[in-house]
């Protein structure tokens, strides 16, 4: 028999890291049905008939954003056969509103009080029995990060759902605002399901039209409810909904205070006396900077430099291309299909692959900075900075997310409510370097900069500045003018990663890094050898009687002003809207993939033809800011909702890009 089984909690609860737990390496993402917020499903590790569904991190189940909308509708329709309601242990009040909602929905419901190991740090007293009580369903102690009491979750929350007739949940409302709750239940015996009556009856007296759109009354029935929550309401003096929200906070303050016993309510946390540095007015900026400086130092010039270097030098300088070589000799290959293979696919793919270690030390790092909770300090501080220049904090999440890629970055603006400021979010994401971007970085950082760890950090902060600026001019126009919304954000508690959590996220980052050169870079680099190796009459050339040096010559000129009117730049550039990572293979096809990777004088001599080092810096902010590639076009396209908006997008990213690599070439060559 299939089960499924839903996870559920607030952001920051310990969702990931408890849905990593309970499947391991049989996740599958994608997105939900008709909306681009992401979905996580996966196999119950030891049962092959069990899913778990992971619902984006909300609040509450009232549908004010598109998260909330996704899980409630996943709820109400699908109908899971358990909900594992994740908790914050330490934070219960704000954490048990949403649980008063799940239980509501009649859908079995085990409560998982997560993080259990820092009340016992804090020698806080917590009875989970006396919650069990006062909620009317099972109660676990958990750390999902130390994966403690998982198993005997799991337990109550099969034989809760083989035995959901037992299910009872307790009655939470009271006095009049009960009687008129089962008035609405009344009303809709025959309307909807039995188990899920109670929702859809305080939703009812909440006048909630969006989560009503499925259940249809008479005339009767509706002059029943109008009159039920006219009456609440003048005995209340206050608002339906309002009520029925004041009504849950009264009842879980009454059960906190019978559950939780504090040590010390005074004292200051670890995590409050980090954060009194980690967030300091002046301090928080440039521990920021130095942070992200070190980790592309590590990245970009010390441990992933070491593996990049192998791959480049050793597995893609030597050992495959000495392997393909005594292959195809010995199968006697035409010369043509040598070069193709040889000089295309190895070249081409190989240069981008090259930079694969580099990127997941980068990724493993990044996600040691977001499981141990800096990242979610990193939003606040910009929150305050963006606020000064008229952006809203919330723009910055989806470019937190773009650091590994747009696509979902773009995406993440959904979560904006303000169509303007979502709109300009959408602009300038991009504008933070993703995966895709990193190997033109580490290739001109080798190549002309000596692995300098700054190149790659500071495309960070030019990606970060640019933001800003542009922010601060859309601010000034008609169209993008006024406040910027509000930002809320709850600041997690400071603790270890699971190694194992590093891991999945750094190989689900790598694994969409290596699939894309599988693919699409494989077939760019094809094109891109067939192009850069035949003349308009398909006779093999040298590159500079090709077609795609008769092509480059012709757009070359655009880009002189810039430091790079060579012929071969400008048509790496414009692969790279394909794809990013089509940049370097399009260097490895047009010089070959050991001038490429190999760094030294022989590189200087070969590189130094075409860039110096202020023309390399120029194209590195050149590819950094203008248009991404067109995935990320086609998720600005589904975004934006239009197509007027998109090419404005693409527009203003081209223009900002040139500006500021025209500014780049002409101060730089001024200086050196």
């Amino acid at each position: 028999m299939s089960l499924r089984i839903a996870l559920a909690g607030n952001p920051n609860c310990g969702k990931t890291t408890l849905f990593n737990a309970l499947t391991g390496s049989s996740q599958y993402v994608g997105n939900w049905p008709g909306v681009t917020v992401e979905k996580k499903e996966g196999k119950l590790k030891g049962h092959k008939d069990v899913t778990v569904i992971d619902l984006p991190g909300i609040y509450s189940l009232s549908p004010y954003t598109l998260e909330e909308v996704v899980a409630r509708n996943f709820l109400m329709q699908e109908k899971p056969d358990v909900i594992i309601n994740l908790v914050d242990a330490t934070n219960l009040e704000r954490n048990l509103y949403l649980t008063t909602q799940l239980l509501e929905t009649g859908i079995p419901t085990v409560i998982a009080l997560n993080m259990i190991d820092i009340i016992e740090e804090r020698k806080d007293v917590l009875h989970a029995d006396e919650l069990s009580k006062s909620l009317g369903c099972p109660v676990c102690e958990i750390s999902a990060l130390k994966s403690n009491g998982i198993d005997g979750m799991i337990e109550k929350a099969l034989s809760l759902a083989e035995h959901a007739s037992a299910y009872h949940p307790v009655e939470i409302y009271t006095g009049l605002l009960k009687e008129k709750v089962l008035e609405c239940e009344k009303l809709l015996s025959d309307k909807a399901d039995k188990t899920s009556s109670r929702w859809y009856a305080v939703k009812l007296l909440e006048d909630d039209q969006e989560s009503l759109k499925d259940i249809t009354l008479s005339e009767n029935d509706k002059a029943s409810v109008k009159k039920a929550r006219e009456v609440i309401e003048q005995e209340y003096d206050d608002d339906a909904e309002s009520i029925v929200t004041n009504a849950r906070y009264e009842y879980i303050a009454k059960i906190r205070d019978q559950i939780m016993i504090r040590h010390d309510h005074e004292a200051l946390t670890i995590s409050d006396k980090i954060d009194r540095v980690l967030t300091n007015r002046w301090l928080a900026l440039p521990i920021f900077a130095l942070v992200m400086w070190a980790v592309y130092y590590i990245a970009m010039s010390t441990i992933g430099t070491m593996g990049t270097d192998w791959v480049n030098d050793v597995l893609f300088g030597e050992i495959i291309p000495n392997a393909a070589d005594s292959l195809l000799t010995s199968l006697n290959v035409a010369p043509w299909l040598t070069s193709l293979i040889q000089d295309g696919i190895i070249a081409g793919v190989g240069a981008v692959l090259g930079f694969v270690p580099q990127i997941m030390v980068l990724f493993f790092l990044l996600s040691i900075l977001e499981d141990c909770g800096y990242m979610a300090r990193v939003a606040f501080i910009m929150d305050r900075i963006f606020r000064k220049f008229g952006l809203s904090g919330k723009s910055f999440i989806p470019m937190l997310i773009s650091t590994g890629c747009g696509v979902p970055g773009i995406m993440a603006s959904r979560t904006i409510e303000d169509e303007k400021d979502r709109k300009m979010t959408i602009m300038l994401t991009t504008f933070i370097p993703c995966s895709a971007k990193l190997p033109i970085f580490g290739l001109f950082a080798g190549a002309l900069f000596n692995d300098a760890a700054w190149v790659s950090a500071s495309m960070y902060f030019i990606g970060l500045a640019s933001v800003i600026v542009c922010g601060i001019l859309l601010k000034k126009t008609k169209y993008f003018g006024g406040d910027p919304a509000p930002f809320v954000m709850e600041l997690p508690a400071y603790h270890w990663p699971s190694v194992k959590g590093l891991f999945i996220h750094m190989w689900d980052r790598a694994k969409a890094f290596i699939k894309k050169a599988g693919t699409i870079i494989l077939l760019a680099t094809i094109l891109v050898w067939f192009m850069s190796s035949f003349s308009w009459s398909f006779e093999m050339v040298d590159a500079n009687e090709s077609i795609l040096a008769s092509i480059g010559n012709v757009i070359a000129p655009l880009f002189a002003p810039l430091g790079w009117g060579d012929w071969r730049a400008a048509v790496a550039t414009f692969t790279g809207l394909i794809a990013k990572e089509n940049i370097v293979g399009t260097f490895g096809v047009l010089y070959g993939l050991e001038e490429v990777a190999e760094n030294g004088t022989e590189i200087w001599t070969q590189i130094s033809q075409l860039f110096t080092p202020v023309s390399a810096y120029s194209f590195m902010v050149f590819n950094l800011l203008c248009a991404p590639c067109f995935a990320a076009i086609g998720a600005i396209r589904r975004e934006m909702g239009s197509a007027k908006w998109t090419w404005i997008t693409i527009a203003f990213q081209c223009g900002v890009a040139y500006i500021a690599a025209l500014l780049i070439n002409l101060i730089g060559n001024m200086i050196f």
